[in-house]
Protein backbone atom coordinates (compact mmCIF):
# COMPACT_ATOMS: atom_id res chain seq x y z
CA UNK A 1 0.00 0.00 0.00
CA UNK A 2 1.48 3.31 -1.06
CA UNK A 3 1.64 6.07 1.51
CA UNK A 4 1.91 9.75 0.75
CA UNK A 5 4.58 11.53 2.68
CA UNK A 6 3.38 13.42 5.72
CA UNK A 7 3.98 17.13 6.19
CA UNK A 8 6.81 16.35 8.62
CA UNK A 9 8.59 14.12 6.09
CA UNK A 10 8.24 16.72 3.35
CA UNK A 11 9.60 19.41 5.67
CA UNK A 12 12.60 17.34 6.74
CA UNK A 13 13.46 16.49 3.16
CA UNK A 14 13.36 20.16 2.25
CA UNK A 15 15.51 21.18 5.21
CA UNK A 16 18.18 18.47 5.28
CA UNK A 17 17.35 16.31 2.25
CA UNK A 18 20.32 17.45 0.12
CA UNK A 19 22.79 16.85 2.97
CA UNK A 20 21.31 13.39 3.65
CA UNK A 21 21.43 12.53 -0.06
CA UNK A 22 25.09 13.59 -0.23
CA UNK A 23 25.93 11.48 2.83
CA UNK A 24 24.14 8.44 1.43
CA UNK A 25 25.90 8.88 -1.90
CA UNK A 26 29.27 9.04 -0.12
CA UNK A 27 28.40 5.77 1.64
CA UNK A 28 27.43 4.14 -1.66
CA UNK A 29 23.72 4.08 -0.84
CA UNK A 30 21.29 5.20 -3.54
CA UNK A 31 17.87 6.25 -2.18
CA UNK A 32 14.78 5.09 -4.02
CA UNK A 33 13.59 8.69 -4.35
CA UNK A 34 16.62 11.00 -4.70
CA UNK A 35 14.43 14.08 -4.29
CA UNK A 36 13.19 12.75 -0.93
CA UNK A 37 16.07 10.69 0.49
CA UNK A 38 14.50 10.47 3.98
CA UNK A 39 11.69 7.88 3.78
CA UNK A 40 8.37 8.28 5.55
CA UNK A 41 8.89 5.31 7.86
CA UNK A 42 12.27 6.64 9.00
CA UNK A 43 10.76 10.00 9.91
CA UNK A 44 7.86 8.33 11.70
CA UNK A 45 10.26 6.06 13.57
CA UNK A 46 12.32 9.05 14.70
CA UNK A 47 9.11 10.78 15.75
CA UNK A 48 8.16 7.80 17.91
CA UNK A 49 11.58 7.86 19.59
CA UNK A 50 11.33 11.61 20.25
CA UNK A 51 7.80 11.29 21.62
CA UNK A 52 8.81 8.38 23.83
CA UNK A 53 11.79 10.30 25.21
CA UNK A 54 9.69 13.42 25.78
CA UNK A 55 7.04 11.49 27.71
CA UNK A 56 9.73 9.73 29.75
CA UNK A 57 11.45 12.99 30.70
CA UNK A 58 8.11 14.63 31.47
CA UNK A 59 6.98 11.71 33.61
CA UNK A 60 10.31 11.29 35.41
CA UNK A 61 9.88 14.50 37.39
CA UNK A 62 6.31 13.61 38.33
CA UNK A 63 6.75 10.09 39.70
CA UNK A 64 5.18 9.60 43.10
CA UNK A 65 4.65 6.59 45.32
CA UNK A 66 1.97 8.19 47.49
CA UNK A 67 -0.01 9.98 44.78
CA UNK A 68 0.69 8.49 41.33
CA UNK A 69 -0.89 10.40 38.49
CA UNK A 70 -3.00 8.94 35.70
CA UNK A 71 -0.08 8.80 33.25
CA UNK A 72 2.11 7.06 35.79
CA UNK A 73 -0.59 4.47 36.46
CA UNK A 74 -0.98 3.76 32.74
CA UNK A 75 2.78 3.32 32.35
CA UNK A 76 2.90 1.05 35.40
CA UNK A 77 0.14 -1.05 33.83
CA UNK A 78 2.46 -1.63 30.87
CA UNK A 79 5.02 -3.00 33.29
CA UNK A 80 2.76 -5.08 35.52
CA UNK A 81 -1.01 -5.43 35.78
CA UNK A 82 -3.65 -7.73 37.34
CA UNK A 83 -4.04 -9.61 34.04
CA UNK A 84 -0.40 -10.69 34.15
CA UNK A 85 0.10 -9.24 30.68
CA UNK A 86 2.68 -6.58 31.57
CA UNK A 87 6.25 -6.60 30.31
CA UNK A 88 7.68 -7.61 33.68
CA UNK A 89 4.89 -10.15 34.23
CA UNK A 90 5.63 -11.93 30.96
CA UNK A 91 9.38 -11.97 31.59
CA UNK A 92 8.86 -13.33 35.12
CA UNK A 93 6.62 -16.09 33.77
CA UNK A 94 8.69 -17.12 30.77
CA UNK A 95 12.29 -16.20 31.61
CA UNK A 96 12.36 -17.23 35.27
CA UNK A 97 13.83 -15.50 38.29
CA UNK A 98 16.42 -13.60 36.25
CA UNK A 99 13.85 -12.33 33.76
CA UNK A 100 13.66 -8.82 35.22
CA UNK A 101 17.17 -8.00 34.03
CA UNK A 102 15.77 -8.15 30.48
CA UNK A 103 13.07 -5.51 31.13
CA UNK A 104 15.06 -2.49 29.80
CA UNK A 105 15.72 -3.98 26.35
CA UNK A 106 12.50 -5.95 25.88
CA UNK A 107 10.44 -3.11 27.35
CA UNK A 108 12.06 -0.51 25.08
CA UNK A 109 11.29 -2.54 21.96
CA UNK A 110 7.75 -3.23 23.14
CA UNK A 111 6.96 0.41 23.87
CA UNK A 112 8.52 1.51 20.58
CA UNK A 113 6.31 -0.97 18.71
CA UNK A 114 3.21 0.05 20.66
CA UNK A 115 3.73 3.77 19.97
CA UNK A 116 4.61 3.04 16.34
CA UNK A 117 1.46 0.99 15.87
CA UNK A 118 -0.73 3.66 17.45
CA UNK A 119 0.84 6.58 15.58
CA UNK A 120 -1.40 6.23 12.53
CA UNK A 121 -4.47 6.84 14.71
CA UNK A 122 -3.52 10.49 14.19
CA UNK A 123 -4.58 11.09 10.54
CA UNK A 124 -1.52 13.14 9.56
CA UNK A 125 0.89 10.35 10.54
CA UNK A 126 1.51 6.75 9.46
CA UNK A 127 2.69 3.72 11.39
CA UNK A 128 6.39 3.03 10.79
CA UNK A 129 5.67 -0.64 11.51
CA UNK A 130 3.59 -0.64 8.32
CA UNK A 131 6.92 -0.74 6.46
CA UNK A 132 8.60 -4.16 6.60
CA UNK A 133 12.05 -2.77 7.41
CA UNK A 134 10.98 -1.46 10.84
CA UNK A 135 9.59 -4.80 12.13
CA UNK A 136 12.67 -6.45 10.60
CA UNK A 137 14.97 -4.16 12.60
CA UNK A 138 13.05 -4.92 15.81
CA UNK A 139 13.20 -8.65 15.05
CA UNK A 140 16.96 -8.53 14.41
CA UNK A 141 17.55 -6.67 17.69
CA UNK A 142 15.48 -9.26 19.52
CA UNK A 143 17.31 -12.13 17.79
CA UNK A 144 20.74 -10.74 18.62
CA UNK A 145 19.72 -9.99 22.20
CA UNK A 146 18.34 -13.38 23.20
CA UNK A 147 21.25 -15.19 21.53
CA UNK A 148 23.74 -12.91 23.28
CA UNK A 149 22.06 -13.61 26.61
CA UNK A 150 22.24 -17.34 25.89
CA UNK A 151 25.97 -17.10 25.12
CA UNK A 152 26.53 -14.89 28.16
CA UNK A 153 24.65 -17.31 30.43
CA UNK A 154 26.08 -20.64 29.18
CA UNK A 155 29.26 -19.64 27.38
CA UNK A 156 29.80 -20.10 23.61
CA UNK A 157 30.23 -23.90 23.69
CA UNK A 158 27.52 -24.42 26.28
CA UNK A 159 25.06 -22.41 24.19
CA UNK A 160 25.91 -24.37 21.08
CA UNK A 161 25.15 -27.58 22.98
CA UNK A 162 21.68 -26.15 23.53
CA UNK A 163 21.02 -26.76 19.81
CA UNK A 164 22.21 -30.38 19.90
CA UNK A 165 19.37 -31.88 21.93
CA UNK A 166 19.57 -34.30 24.85
CA UNK A 167 20.60 -37.37 22.79
CA UNK A 168 24.17 -37.08 21.55
CA UNK A 169 23.87 -39.47 18.61
CA UNK A 170 20.97 -37.44 17.20
CA UNK A 171 22.93 -34.19 17.44
CA UNK A 172 24.01 -34.16 13.73
CA UNK A 173 20.32 -34.21 12.76
CA UNK A 174 18.92 -31.93 15.46
CA UNK A 175 21.62 -29.23 15.31
CA UNK A 176 20.89 -27.91 11.76
CA UNK A 177 17.15 -28.12 12.38
CA UNK A 178 17.46 -26.08 15.59
CA UNK A 179 19.68 -23.50 13.91
CA UNK A 180 17.20 -23.05 11.06
CA UNK A 181 14.29 -22.92 13.49
CA UNK A 182 15.98 -20.30 15.66
CA UNK A 183 17.01 -18.17 12.68
CA UNK A 184 13.46 -18.36 11.28
CA UNK A 185 12.27 -16.45 14.33
CA UNK A 186 13.50 -13.27 12.67
CA UNK A 187 11.17 -13.87 9.72
CA UNK A 188 8.32 -14.93 11.99
CA UNK A 189 8.51 -11.81 14.16
CA UNK A 190 8.87 -9.55 11.13
CA UNK A 191 6.02 -10.93 9.04
CA UNK A 192 3.62 -11.22 11.97
CA UNK A 193 3.95 -7.56 12.96
CA UNK A 194 4.25 -6.07 9.49
CA UNK A 195 1.42 -8.08 7.92
CA UNK A 196 -1.04 -7.23 10.69
CA UNK A 197 -0.30 -3.50 10.66
CA UNK A 198 -0.25 -3.40 6.85
CA UNK A 199 -3.57 -5.25 6.57
CA UNK A 200 -5.20 -3.12 9.28
CA UNK A 201 -4.58 0.07 7.31
CA UNK A 202 -5.31 -1.60 3.97
CA UNK A 203 -8.73 -2.85 5.10
CA UNK A 204 -9.62 0.63 6.30
CA UNK A 205 -8.88 2.25 2.92
CA UNK A 206 -10.56 -0.53 0.92
CA UNK A 207 -13.83 -0.50 2.84
CA UNK A 208 -13.92 3.28 3.02
CA UNK A 209 -13.41 3.48 -0.75
CA UNK A 210 -16.15 0.91 -1.40
CA UNK A 211 -18.63 2.75 0.79
CA UNK A 212 -17.81 6.24 -0.44
CA UNK A 213 -18.80 5.32 -4.00
CA UNK A 214 -22.52 4.72 -3.24
CA UNK A 215 -22.56 7.75 -0.95
CA UNK A 216 -21.26 10.03 -3.70
CA UNK A 217 -23.73 8.58 -6.22
CA UNK A 218 -26.63 9.10 -3.80
CA UNK A 219 -25.51 12.67 -3.11
CA UNK A 220 -25.80 13.52 -6.81
CA UNK A 221 -29.37 12.22 -6.89
CA UNK A 222 -30.58 13.71 -3.64
CA UNK A 223 -28.71 15.55 -0.85
CA UNK A 224 -30.98 13.93 1.74
CA UNK A 225 -30.37 10.46 0.31
CA UNK A 226 -26.66 11.20 0.21
CA UNK A 227 -26.66 12.12 3.90
CA UNK A 228 -28.50 8.90 4.80
CA UNK A 229 -26.24 6.69 2.69
CA UNK A 230 -23.17 8.58 3.94
CA UNK A 231 -23.84 7.76 7.60
CA UNK A 232 -21.98 4.46 7.32
CA UNK A 233 -18.86 5.89 5.63
CA UNK A 234 -18.87 8.63 8.28
CA UNK A 235 -18.97 6.18 11.20
CA UNK A 236 -16.76 3.52 9.62
CA UNK A 237 -13.48 5.31 10.49
CA UNK A 238 -14.39 5.19 14.19
CA UNK A 239 -14.90 1.42 14.03
CA UNK A 240 -11.65 0.90 12.16
CA UNK A 241 -9.75 3.18 14.53
CA UNK A 242 -10.95 1.01 17.41
CA UNK A 243 -9.94 -2.11 15.47
CA UNK A 244 -6.56 -0.57 14.70
CA UNK A 245 -5.96 0.23 18.37
CA UNK A 246 -6.89 -3.36 19.27
CA UNK A 247 -4.50 -4.79 16.66
CA UNK A 248 -1.75 -2.39 17.80
CA UNK A 249 -2.01 -3.52 21.42
CA UNK A 250 -2.21 -7.22 20.52
CA UNK A 251 0.84 -7.05 18.27
CA UNK A 252 2.81 -5.28 20.99
CA UNK A 253 1.79 -8.02 23.40
CA UNK A 254 2.89 -10.71 20.93
CA UNK A 255 6.23 -8.96 20.42
CA UNK A 256 6.68 -9.06 24.20
CA UNK A 257 5.66 -12.62 24.98
CA UNK A 258 7.65 -14.24 22.15
CA UNK A 259 10.98 -12.58 23.07
CA UNK A 260 10.24 -13.52 26.69
CA UNK A 261 9.86 -17.15 25.66
CA UNK A 262 13.00 -17.01 23.51
CA UNK A 263 15.00 -15.51 26.39
CA UNK A 264 13.67 -18.19 28.75
CA UNK A 265 14.70 -20.93 26.33
CA UNK A 266 18.13 -19.39 25.70
CA UNK A 267 18.98 -18.99 29.40
CA UNK A 268 17.29 -22.08 30.84
CA UNK A 269 19.53 -24.41 32.86
CA UNK A 270 18.05 -27.61 31.46
CA UNK A 271 17.53 -28.25 27.75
Amino acid sequence: MEHHNSILTVLLNKLIGPQVAALLHALGVHPHDPANPIPEHVVMGMLVVVLGMAVTLWLKGRLSIERPGATQQVVEMLLTNPLGAGIRDLLDENAGHHGRQFVPVVGSITIFILLSNLLSVVPIFTSPTGNATVPLACAILTFLYFNWQGIKHHGPMGYLKHFCGPIWWLAPLIFPVEIISTTARVLSLTVRLWANMFSSELLYFIFLGLLMGPANAAMHKSPMLGVIVGILPATLPILFILLHVFVAVIQSFVFTILPSIYLGMATAEEH
